[in-house]
């Protein structure tokens, strides 16, 4: 059966559903530029009136703006969606007097968010932490139901040196328990990590049973990082994946010219020769580079929906245009062909 961007697929063993294409909301949280309330609005009612239903959204995206957008049109909508949310950042005021950590670091895979709202975020995955973000999470949605959480860029590319301490909070300090619990009692369908590094997944694994992660560019036609170990090992354990950055943060959907984003970051000129290799590939064929992008993970068992981003509904509708576009079977491996004869990276 061939899957379209509104096929219903099974997010594990957790009785939830999630539509093959679904809509993330950091642009609409700023992400490389602000965009106004009434455009973010005008693509979440565009993602519903194509028939996708599944959303996710964080309180680091536009430090929190991004959770009072979507719950503002999910909740005058049916039940019929799924939502996931992320933990391990608290939203607080940076007050005078206050006793508060210093700011966290700016990394490549945080690269701030224009119009944000005036909060500062704290990394914290303890248990207490963990069941705050929750309820905090509830009242900026305006939602009692939230289906699924991701503990948010626990990896080492987001903490550095923090990083073991984040751990051990979270396997030690009861987040991970928070979670089970929330699961236990029917408040949450199902959680795992919300990440842009499959080994942490990897980790996670070894504490706990994950239902679903989110991980964002690992596997995308330019990067295969996570293909041969990590992939496997999800499907054995029952993971579902969701996969987000398949664009690779902008390289896999801009035109030829255009501004070329790689991972968070202008893109290297090895990057962009490869880039290239695909899109000549994609031409030959007479399909958008784009619309191999979002199909491209779809092709592996392991994953259950693509995660995009739109800044507009012009983008949106592009977007699920694109994955509804038909494909040659033989485009595949003569993208592989392609990429093996690049310049490395």
């Amino acid at each position: 059966m061939s899957i379209t961007a509104t096929t219903l697929r099974p997010v594990s063993d957790t009785g939830l559903e999630v539509t093959a294409l679904g809509l993330g909301s950091a642009p609409l949280g700023g992400l490389y530029g602000d965009v106004p309330r009434t455009e973010a609005l005008a693509v979440i009612e565009a993602a519903w009136d194509r028939g996708l239903r599944y959303f996710d959204t964080a309180p680091m995206y536009g430090l929190t703006r991004s959770e009072h957008l979507m719950g503002h049109v999910l909740r005058e909508k049916s039940e019929g969606f799924t939502l996931s949310t992320k933990v391990g950042r608290l939203m607080t005021t940076a007050r005078a007097g206050r006793d508060l950590p210093p700011p966290p670091k700016k990394n490549r895979l945080d690269p701030g968010f224009a119009n944000a709202l005036p909060f500062r975020e704290v990394f914290d995955y303890s248990y207490d932490a963990i069941m705050r973000s929750y309820d905090d999470s509830q009242q900026r949605l305006g939602l009692t139901r939230l289906d699924l959480l991701f503990v948010h860029d626990i990896g080492s590319l987001t903490h550095g040196e923090a990083q073991p301490r984040h751990w051990e909070a979270l396997t030690k300090g009861g987040g991970f328990r928070a979670l089970q619990e929330l699961k236990a009692a029917g408040d949450i369908k199902g959680f795992g990590l919300g990440v842009n590094e499959w080994q942490v997944i990897r980790d996670a694994l070894e504490e706990t049973d994950l239902d679903c992660c989110l991980l964002a560019g690992r596997y995308s036609l330019l990067d295969r990082d996570a293909e041969q170990t990590f992939l496997p090992l999800a499907q054995a354990r029952g993971v579902a994946l969701m996969l987000g950055g398949v664009f690779n943060s902008g390289i896999l959907a801009a035109p030829k010219g255009a501004r070329q984003m790689f991972n968070y970051a202008e893109a290297p000129a090895a990057i962009v020769a490869r880039a290239d290799a695909l899109r000549a590939v994609c031409d030959d064929h007479g399909v958008p580079l784009g619309a191999a992008a979002l199909r491209f993970p779809l092709r592996h068992p392991a994953v259950t929906s693509v995660v995009i981003g739109a800044k507009s509904p012009d983008q949106l509708h592009q977007n699920v245009d694109w994955f509804g576009t038909d494909l040659p079977d033989s485009l595949w491996s003569d993208l592989d062909a392609a990429l093996a004869n690049a310049p490395a990276a």
